[in-house]
This record gives C-alpha cells, structure tokens and sequence, in this order.
C-alpha cells in the first residue's frame, strides 16, 4: 500500500505506550521501520518522551529500527501528514493528545477522518486491547459495500500476518420503499421481498472475499450475513476479536469530513483495537 513504515503517536501517556507497543508488534511483522512522532510546543521539550518511548521499543523489540521525529503543531494533522507515505498509522485513545491537551479521542477521530492511509486506533484502560500482546488473534472484518476492497485487502494481510483467523461481518437491514411499503414492488409479498434480499446480501461477502481467499489458501475465513443493524452487530462481535478491520465511509459537508456512523460508533464502543481504512465519497 505505502512505504515499508509505520508511524505511531506518542505523548506519554500510559495509553500512547500502549500504541507504541502495538505498533512495534505491526513493524516487526512487516519487516518496517517505526517512527515516533511526538507533537509539542517546543522541539527542545522533546527529548524525554521520544527517549522513553525509544527505549521502551528496544526493550520488548530489540533490533527494530526506530527513527524519532517532533514537530511543533496539531497531532492529528502532524500524524496525517507523516503517515501519508507510511503503510501504517497507529494511534492510542483516552489519553493526552499533544501538547494542545486535546483528548486523544478526539485526535483518533480527526486522523480517522483526514488520514490517506490505513490508521489504528489501539484500545486501551480498561477495554481489552489485545493487539498490544505479539499473539495470534482474531481479526473481524465489516462489509457495507462494494467500495470496501482495501479494507478487505487490509485484514486479509493482517489476519496472514500473524497466523490469525478472520471473521467477515456484512449487517443488513430490510429496505423499504420511499412511501414506507416494504420494497420497491408493493405486489411482491413481505416474506418473498425479505427472503430475496437475504439470498443478495448473503452472497455479497463473497464478491470481495473470493478472489482473497485465493491468495490467502490457508487463512481460516469464516462469513456471516446476518440481519442487524451494522453498528450493532460490529460493536457486539468485537467483543470476541483482537482487531476490527472496518472501511472509513467518509463524507465531505460544510463542516468538512466526516466519519461515517458505523465507524464513529466503532470508535467510541468497540471493545478491541481498530483498523480504519479510508474510502473518499462524495
């Protein structure tokens, strides 16, 4: 996807430790270098944070290459911006994002929504956060649309990474015509209109799932379409997974980019880590 880096943000804060160790664990699998990037109001307030963070990686990852980076401006730009040329940006949540103290979930949910590569956001305090431990984990996959390829992509080449299994989760819920009858054909009986559209939805997975499981022959994938609502169905799966993998439906308004419902959602109740990669609409 990008250059052989990843790129974590750093302040810290018990939970951008976190982040840090949970990107490591994404560099050494992908044989990358990790940059450290603390944002402050003065480069010569630096050195502490970056050190500490430096030695904490060459502790638990001794011979990864670790570049350290301080720019003075806003977190979520900054990380954007050095993450544009990364393969990987990682990001913690609760804890202090910056020297502006912004929330780090707010820094989450701007990077979520600017940035043009995939993003993690790592899961801390007191939810599970299990992709900071170096272990083979399941990896949830959500399904919206056809746009979602990267994404797939995305947790394919994860799930491989570490030896994982993957679950891919596609929620639907029954259309109904614009007057408020079911369908768009107000003949067609109630249990006929459902059990069609059940028959599309079931086989929509397998549209962008097929061509990876050829490329993945031994990564156990297993597919399920079911009838829910997406945020509610996701947030209840990642109560069973070490990672979601979700694609970032973004929308340009009068108050700029923003976030799709479902990966909003994601970000404020998942109860694992989560992998946003971006789709640009509209």
């Amino acid at each position: 996807m990008s250059a052989n880096r990843v790129v974590v943000g750093v302040d810290g804060s018990p939970t951008s430790f976190e982040a840090l160790d949970a990107a490591a664990v994404e560099a050494r699998l992908r044989g990358a270098e990790l940059e450290l990037v603390y944002c402050v109001a003065d480069v010569d307030e630096s050195g502490p944070i970056l050190r500490s963070a430096a030695t904490r990686v060459g502790e638990r990852s001794p011979g990864l290459p670790v570049v350290m980076t301080a720019v003075v401006g806003d977190p979520a730009e900054v990380l954007a911006e050095r993450g544009r040329s990364a393969a990987l940006t990682v990001v913690g949540t609760r804890g202090l994002g910056g020297f502006a103290g912004l929330l780090m979930h707010s820094v989450s949910q701007r990077l979520a929504a600017h940035a043009d590569g995939p993003v993690l956001v790592v899961r801390g305090g007191d939810v599970r956060g299990d992709l900071r431990r170096d272990r083979p984990g399941g990896v949830l996959l959500g399904l919206e649309s056809d746009d979602d390829a990267d994404a797939a992509l995305f947790a394919f080449e994860e799930a491989g990474q570490r030896g994982a299994r993957l679950e891919v989760l596609h929620a639907w819920t029954y259309r109904q015509s614009a007057n408020g009858t079911p369908g768009s054909f107000a003949a067609e009986p109630v249990a006929e209109r459902v059990a069609r559209q059940a028959a599309a939805k079931a086989a929509f997975p397998g549209q962008i799932v097929t061509p990876l499981r050829t490329a993945y022959p031994r990564l156990p994938v297993q597919i399920r379409s079911i009838r829910s609502t997406p945020c509610r169905a996701l947030i209840e799966a990642t109560a069973n997974a070490d990672l979601v993998v979700i694609a970032a439906h973004r929308r340009h308004s009068r108050r700029g980019i923003q976030l799709g419902p479902v990966t909003h959602a994601l970000l404020h109740h998942s109860s694992c880590s989560v992998a946003i990669v971006p789709v640009v609409e509209g």
